[in-house]
Order: C-alpha cells, then structure tokens, then sequence
C-alpha cells in the first residue's frame, strides 16, 4: 500500500542535497554509503518523584508525548533501593526513540526552536561524543519546546537526548551534525 502524503521534513531534504555531498568532499569517501548519516534519536526522561506520587509519572508521559509525536515506553527501575523508597518494578521514567521523519522533524524543532530558548544558552559541548559517533545532551527544562504550554506544566522536568549516527569517528560525528544545524561552542 502506498503512501498518500508527501510531505518531506526540511532537515531530511537539507541532508539529501548539501550534507551528504559536503561530508563527502569533506573527508573524501570513495563509497556514497560511507557517508554518514543520522540514524536515532533517543529521548529519556527521569521522573524521580514518581516514588511518592505516581501521577507524576503520568503527566511526564504525556508531555514526552506531545514533544516526541509519538508514544513513549515508560521505564522501570531494575532493584530495589531502601534509601530512596524504590522498589524493583517500579516506573521511574520515561524513553522514545525516533526513527527516519519524525527524528529529523524533532531535530529541527530541537536546533531552530528549543535550544535557542534555553536560558544562558552559549552553544552545545563538542566533546559529548562517545567516540563511536554519538552524541549526548541534556536538557534542564522542558518547557523550551512549544508543545509545552507552561501553564499547565505541573514541575520541570530535563531530559537527555541521544543523537546516534553512522558516523566511526568523533570528528566525522560533529561535521555531520554541525551541518544539520547543531550549535557547537568553540
């Protein structure tokens, strides 16, 4: 069955068009399928007061919801801590993972809306790479997103947000990046 809408996200066209022909000059592939590309964006939320009043966790879904466009899977903590009330089995969070449109429209919506509304925001650290290609970052406030209507946010919450590319080395990870609009500092 074929696909009615055609509707193509900017950063994915962006890619197509400039990136790829940019990475490859850039490091001078021979193949076009060592380019690297973006490959998933993982979004975590931990909601830690979800211990002593489950409908925490339920609001935090929900507004990961509406920031992801797609239904997050709610975490659960593995053992049980006596110290901080916690008990294996419990929801302590909340993950989605975003593939193919919708990633790239949340990474636009990221780099062009969001982290420019970050309070005191003086660019991305590039050293948040694991070596392998990916990238990591975290967020201290969900309210920079529009999705977010701040009058009926019940408590801040942050979340990390995990850029996985195709990329083998840091260097090609961060000109992959820099490129769809991700602002580094330095």
């Amino acid at each position: 069955m074929a696909k009615t809408d055609t509707y193509v996200p900017r950063l994915k066209t962006k890619y197509h068009e400039e990136i790829r022909g940019m990475l490859k000059e850039q490091f001078s592939y021979s193949n076009e399928m060592k380019v690297p590309k973006l490959d998933k964006v993982v979004i975590n939320m931990g909601v830690g007061e979800a211990v002593s009043d489950s409908k925490k966790i339920k609001s935090a879904l929900a507004e990961l919801e509406r920031i992801a466009g797609q239904k997050p899977v709610p975490t659960k903590a593995r053992k049980s801590i006596a110290g901080f009330k916690l008990r294996e089995g419990m929801t302590i969070g909340a993950k989605v993972t975003l593939r193919r449109d919708q990633m790239f429209e949340f990474l636009d919506r990221l780099t062009t809306i969001a982290l420019p509304r970050v309070k005191d925001f003086r660019g991305l650290n590039g050293k948040s790479f694991d070596g392998a290609g990916n990238f990591a970052m975290g967020i201290k406030e969900h309210i920079v997103f529009p999705e977010i209507n701040y009058d009926e946010v019940d408590a801040m919450r942050g979340m990390d947000i995990i850029v996985c590319t195709t990329a083998t080395t840091n260097e090609e990870a961060k000109a992959l990046l820099s490129a769809c609009g991700f602002p580094f500092r330095n």
